[in-house]
């Protein structure tokens, strides 16, 4: 028999082998899926590197190996808005940021009320359980067609820090000049009788150094990031705001796997986030204490000073949502979410 006469034989072989697999479930389409996110490829330096790297492993397993992500740290695939656009309108995963989420669901400043949660365990119930995010989801998929799927620390809570004095408690601002990241810090710093000037992370240490500014607020991780220890001698643990970002995938992406697929995606995206948010707060402590050896005095307000925080600087904020058009209504379901009910009105 020659080879052309045996051909038409082996393809049809080949052909009732595929059927069989596909039958049995053997052979599986391998689907790769872009993730970007800021922030450098280091876990010691970006609490969002941690989750990204464990969701990529996660998926991995958990989908054995149906779903592989490829990792885009450091904006590689541009800033904020673009990512945003590309997640809304591609197959694929961003990690957002306030910058990223608010030009579509402003409503999300509001779950950066200062000192509403008291720890991180609060925050991780006000998020996972909350009906205000709830309506955050809800809003998101229906004004872009994107699906907010976890939140991700991103380095714990926001602290002050300053050259000049302890600040225990509000009247230890007045008179100091802070770094504002945007308006509604400047709103909040007045509120304490300090005052606030929007300056650029990237020139942050030289306005302190310089003394533009005398203090300023960010997680532990970003004041070491930033060296602001070699330019700042104390920094107050006020659980000011909880540090996020925002998983979010495309829609049409995630409706078109069958249910087995997403419901192992979805496993993975839960462990992945318990596994960084373990790692996050293991992190803070470690961080703190490095702090403490670089020379900055610690100071932990006590729980009346806390309390005088909050009813002092929260009012400025609710005021700055309200001059930027955020209904009531989502204000009332965080704080309600919060158990902070009685600051609504």
């Amino acid at each position: 028999m020659s080879c052309s006469a045996r051909l038409p034989l082996k393809a049809l072989a080949s052909a009732v082998s595929l059927s069989l697999a596909m039958l049995t479930g053997s052979v599986h389409a391998e689907t790769t899926v872009n993730l970007s996110y800021n922030g450098a490829p280091d876990p010691d330096k970006n609490a969002v590197h941690v989750f990204a790297t464990n969701l990529k492993d996660l998926v991995a397993e958990k989908t054995n190996g149906e779903i592989q992500l490829k990792l885009y740290p450091n904006s590689m695939l541009g800033e904020e808005q673009a990512r945003m656009e590309q997640v809304m309108n591609t197959p694929s995963l961003n990690i957002a940021s306030f910058a990223g989420m608010s030009p579509v669901v402003p409503e999300i400043y509001v779950s950066a009320i200062p000192f509403l949660f008291e720890d991180f365990e609060a925050a991780r119930t006000f998020f996972d359980e909350g009906q205000y995010w709830k309506e955050v989801e809800n809003a998101l998929r229906e004004r872009t067609g994107a699906e907010l799927l976890a939140v991700v620390e991103e380095g714990g809570f926001l602290a002050f820090t300053n050259d000049e004095r302890p600040i225990q408690a509000p009247k230890d601002f007045e008179g100091l000049r802070f770094r504002a990241m945007d308006p509604s810090q400047v709103a909040l710093y007045e509120a304490f009788g300090a005052s606030g000037t929007p300056i650029p992370w990237t020139e942050v240490y030289m306005a302190l150094r310089t003394g533009v500014a005398d203090g300023q607020m960010n997680p532990p991780m970003y004041i070491i990031l930033g060296s602001l220890y070699e330019v700042q001698d104390y920094l107050t643990l006020a659980n000011i705001q909880y540090s996020d970002q925002f998983l979010v995938g495309n829609g049409e992406m995630l409706d078109s796997w069958d249910e087995d697929t997403r419901q192992a995606f979805m496993e993975a995206v839960a462990e992945a986030n318990e596994k960084a948010r373990e790692y996050n707060e293991a992190k803070v402590d470690e961080r703190i204490a490095y702090l403490e050896e670089q020379g900055m005095e610690i100071i932990r307000p006590a729980q009346e000073d806390l309390e005088a925080f909050r009813k002092q600087g929260q009012p400025a904020y609710l005021e700055w949502l309200k001059d930027e058009g955020i209904e009531q209504r989502w204000i009332d379901m965080a704080l309600e979410d919060a158990g902070m009910s009685q600051l609504a009105q």
